[in-house]
C-alpha cells in the first residue's frame, strides 16, 4: 500500500489511525494507495482499491467446493462420471414461438 501526504506532514500514529479504520470499514477490500491532503486542521484522504481475486464455488456431488484437488478417488471418479446438462435455448424459443 503506497501512502502519501500532501501539504503538510502527520504523525505517524495518525496515519496508521485512518488506515486502520478504512480497513476496518471494507474488511472485503484490498487498499492499493491512500492519499492525504492537509489543509490547516483538515485532512482530506482519497483512497484507491485493488480488484479482490474471487473463488468459483460449485455444487459437486453434494459439497460446495472451489476445486477437487482435496477430493479422493472415489470422489473425483463421481465427478468424471456426472451428466452435465445444458439447455439449447435457440430450440426452446422457436418452440415457444
Amino acid at each position: 500500500m503506497t501512502v502519501t501526504v500532501k501539504g503538510g506532514t502527520m504523525p505517524q500514529a495518525e496515519i496508521d489511525a485512518y488506515v486502520k479504520s478504512l480497513k476496518e470499514a471494507n474488511p472485503d477490500k484490498y487498499i492499493t494507495s491512500v492519499e492525504f491532503t492537509v489543509d490547516g486542521e483538515f485532512v482530506d484522504m482519497n483512497y484507491t482499491y485493488d480488484n479482490v481475486p474471487f473463488e468459483r464455488i460449485r455444487r459437486i456431488t453434494g459439497y460446495l467446493v472451489g476445486t477437487v484437488d482435496r477430493f479422493n478417488d472415489a470422489k473425483r471418479a463421481e465427478v468424471e462420471d456426472r451428466v452435465k446438462h445444458s439447455l439449447d435455448c435457440g430450440t426452446a424459443l422457436e418452440e415457444i414461438a
